[in-house]
């Protein structure tokens, strides 16, 4: 396939940071059933923008199908009704009865987080939260946002980077595990084996920010995040229990996250990521502020394996670019999210944008 053409791109929504407010990050969409599009996303607060600072689950609407969003006058979810100081990192997914649920990660402080799901009462309001994934004394799981995975049977799937706890911290190095649930996003469990980097001695990430999408044959494509100059990939033929070792695959990057996802109208699959390494001969730059994540690009593929050149959607330099999300509006129109922040911003993480983005 040649690259993506772009008849039209237009930010449609920005959330900067602004005093109490240091960094909105992380988000994902739902459509709801009255037709608006909800987008919840990372608010922190207070002073730090860190991971596990204070931080809840806020959201923004648009009626007019994604030309323009508000932002709630409430928030989604507060880490106060978990008794703790920081949730982030969400996913949606509509299940096959009609639910929709949010899903994020709740923390405990440094060394512990849970995964947690809640069914949608009238759509913006979420009744009780339920356990996905738990902590113990050795282990904790990481799951980035947009990245609950529903298979053709309307099991699903929670790609999990797995950290293990050493002192009063988490190890940065991490495995990965792959967490199963039934069509009603309930009876949660283990469902494949620990995934591991082969040859880790040269890696300080192993294998982070897992992400999984479907290949048209039903064979489950994995691809993980790795300090290495390249995503890994690994693929499963059984529904997500096996998966061969993971090698590096064709997206050169930094260690930032890539989102594969499918169009549901064509079938055809989408790559978000930052493609340095190998971008105009400019090797990654250890910058603070954007960590090398620069130009965001976007790919296509019609098997969901052989994807095509890339065409860049951001590439103003000082600035990073990561963390995305993708919705379908039709067969040539999605919105995408991601973080935007720069030198102003003081991170990368600080800022949320909303792109609206028309196929040609």
């Amino acid at each position: 396939m040649n690259a993506p053409e772009i008849i039209s791109s237009n930010a449609v929504a920005e959330i900067p940071p602004r005093e109490n407010n240091p960094r909105n990050s992380e988000g994902d969409f739902a459509v709801l059933k009255d037709g608006s599009i909800l987008f919840a996303y990372s608010r922190y607060t207070g002073s730090s923008s860190e991971d596990d600072a204070p931080c809840d689950i806020a959201g923004m609407i648009s009626r007019d199908g994604g030309n323009s969003f508000e932002p709630l006058s409430y928030l989604l979810v507060t880490a106060d009704e978990h008794n703790t100081r920081n949730i982030m990192s969400v996913s949606f997914c509509r299940l096959d009865n009609g639910t929709l649920c949010l899903f994020y990660l709740c923390k405990r402080g440094p060394r512990s987080a849970y995964y947690l799901r809640r069914a949608v009462g009238d759509e913006t309001r979420f009744g009780e939260a339920e356990l996905c994934i738990d902590f113990n004394e050795s282990i904790y799981y990481v799951v980035n946002n947009c990245r609950v995975c529903k298979l053709p049977d309307g099991k699903l799937l929670i790609p999990a980077a797995r950290h293990k706890i050493i002192g009063n911290s988490g190890e940065y190095f991490a495995t990965c595990r792959i967490f199963g649930g039934d069509a009603e996003a309930k009876n949660w469990y283990p469902l494949s084996h620990i995934i591991e980097m082969p040859n880790p001695g040269h890696s300080e990430t192993g294998l982070q920010e897992p992400g999984i999408s479907v290949l048209p044959d039903g064979k489950l494509y994995g691809y993980f995040r790795t300090d290495r100059c390249f995503q890994f990939e690994s693929i499963s033929d059984d529904k997500g229990k096996s998966w061969t070792a993971p090698i590096p695959s064709r997206f050169t990057s930094p260690d930032s996250p890539l989102l594969i996802s499918r169009n549901p109208y064509t079938g055809i699959y989408y790559a978000l990521w930052n493609p340095v390494p190998k971008y105009n001969g400019r090797y990654k730059e250890e910058k603070w502020v954007h960590a090398g994540r620069y130009p965001f690009v976007m790919a296509q593929s019609e098997n969901g394996i052989d994807f095509s050149d890339f065409t860049v959607i951001e590439d103003a330099p000082g600035h990073g670019y990561c963390y995305p999300a993708i919705y379908f509006l039709g067969e040539k129109e999605m919105l995408m999210s991601y973080c935007c922040g720069g030198q102003e911003d003081g991170k990368c993480l600080a800022r949320t944008r909303i792109r609206k983005i028309i196929l040609g």
